[in-house]
């Protein structure tokens, strides 16, 4: 075949493989060689002209452990190496890792993942030498014209084998020292965690991690299949295995993460799992945060509380959260911290305990908010169920619609926003009347019952996402399942 010469903006509509959060995502079939190839092209000719890099360079690369990871991977190490640079292979590691490791190196990283979603599709997540890319990143990429060579069959695959490098273990090692160097040796000496293996590509980590400071590990559910583990919408079968697990031993931690382990999965010793939104209220106090951001969908009991001296909302998305929490670092704040609503932690400023130093790591993490919640609970002396009890009785819950497809979605969510208060109240009418709307993602209801509803369109699969607030656990259950019903009704 001849070379091609096309936009990124072009090959997105192309292949229907677009834009999410922080990278690109589609079907694993329509992540050809041949596509992901053009992204990496698009990407690093992108960061040339910022100044960024340049051949010679090295670029970090690492991958979770869905079944097509592994042929993306030596897609964008080729496409990598045709543009002069040296792709570093990490292996299979936490997107956090691989980010910390760019950061401290200085050079872009690829982070192939599809995160929770399920293997039949993945994505390739971007970072520059200064961090994750944001919303105007984006844009830079999708601009970029590249020129393809002709290698790869009219299918979209390497007419050629194409291999990885051999793997470096720099980048895990440097992953688990930035833990175990900020916290005391031996600081969880006492303590038993149980590691839910699954198939995130973060359980080798926090094994390591936990052990490495202390704790007694046990670990279950290690998985050969990809599992598709969503912290925002736990499924029923993880509900119960951490109650089963509770029932037979004793620990007091239950951790894990998503698939490409940026978003925690904590659980107590009673196994219940604790929602994100909490777990990362109680994350920036034990880090004594001074200025926190997290999405409009996050949990109100983050102001409730009042622990902190300054608060933002932003839209959902983790772009969204690094751009506010750089502006809040530039206008004075000491110690800036952000948090979303799937649990994922992000620190924008160096975090001092001791003496000792948690460095800077702008994009979502899920050690951190483990270990806050173990240590948080041995100062107080409490079970880590107990930390709940700190926080004023504000309850959420969340779940979604799968299969369903965005811009249905959102014209029914434009319906909801034109028809105003009446539209609203006639859609949901056990809810009485409503107070405030936000509009700032989506449409996040406050009923005059001081209950929340707020209805989302997913960012990175067909979904329909509903978050609700109230001021009880069974309320807030009972609320989602209704309004999901209802939600139900707009497939019609």
């Amino acid at each position: 075949m001849q070379e091609q010469q096309l936009t990124i903006e072009t090959l997105m509509l192309e292949s229907g493989v677009g834009f999410g959060t922080s990278g690109a995502r589609g079907l694993a079939e329509a992540m050809t060689d041949r596509v992901c190839y053009a992204y990496i092209l698009g990407f690093l000719q992108y960061l040339e002209r910022q100044g960024q890099c340049q051949p010679g360079d090295e670029v970090a690369l690492a991958g979770d452990l869905r079944p097509s990871s592994e042929r993306i991977m030596a897609a964008c190490a080729r496409a990598a190496t045709d543009l002069g640079y040296h792709p570093v292979n990490c292996g299979h590691i936490p997107t956090p890792a691989l980010a910390a490791y760019g950061l401290a190196q200085g050079v872009p990283g690829l982070m192939v993942t599809g995160s929770h979603i399920p293997d039949d599709r993945n994505g390739i997540k971007f970072y520059t030498p200064r961090g994750e890319i944001l919303k105007a990143d984006e844009q830079g990429i999708r601009a970029q014209t590249v020129e393809l060579p002709g290698c790869f069959t009219p299918a979209g695959a390497f007419s050629e084998p194409v291999a990885l490098p051999p793997c470096r273990p720099e980048a895990a090692d440097h992953y688990v020292r930035r833990y175990l160097d900020f916290l005391p040796p031996d600081c969880l000496a006492g303590a038993t965690v149980l590691v839910y293996e699954h198939s995130t590509v973060a359980r080798t980590a926090l094994v390591e991690i936990f052990a490495g400071l202390g704790a007694r590990v046990l670990k279950e559910g290690r998985s050969t299949r990809f599992i598709p583990v969503d912290t925002e919408a736990i499924r029923p079968e993880d509900v119960a295995l951490a109650r089963d697990w509770a029932a037979s031993r004793s620990f007091d931690l239950i951790v894990s993460a998503d698939g490409d382990g940026d978003r925690p999965l904590v659980g107590d010793e009673q196994g219940e799992w604790y929602r994100g939104d909490v777990a990362g209220i109680l994350t920036a106090r034990f880090l004594d945060a001074d200025h926190v951001v997290t999405p409009v969908s996050s949990n109100s009991a983050l102001e409730l509380c009042g622990w902190f001296p300054a608060v933002t909302r932003t839209r959902i998305g983790s772009p969204y959260v690094i751009e506010a929490m750089q502006q809040a670092a530039a206008d004075g704040a000491r110690r800036v911290v952000g948090y979303e609503a799937n649990g994922g932690f992000l620190t924008q400023s160096p975090i001092e305990r001791e003496g000792r130093i948690l460095p800077p790591l702008p994009t979502r993490d899920a050690v951190i908010v483990a270990i806050a919640l173990l240590m948080m609970a041995r100062g107080q002396q409490c079970p880590v169920s107990a930390l709940r009890a700190l926080l004023p009785p504000r309850y959420t819950a969340s779940d979604r619609l799968k299969a369903f497809p965005g811009d249905i979605s959102r014209r029914h969510i434009e319906a909801l926003r034109e028809g105003g208060a009446a539209a609203i109240e006639d859609m949901f009418p056990t809810l009485g009347p409503v107070d405030t709307v936000d509009e700032t993602d989506g449409l996040r209801i406050t009923f005059s019952n001081g209950e929340v509803v707020h209805l989302r369109p997913s960012g990175n699969a067909p979904e329909l996402r509903c978050y609700v607030e109230a001021d009880a656990p069974a309320r807030a259950a009972a609320l989602n399942r209704e309004c999901l019903h209802i939600l139900e009704g707009w497939r019609a």
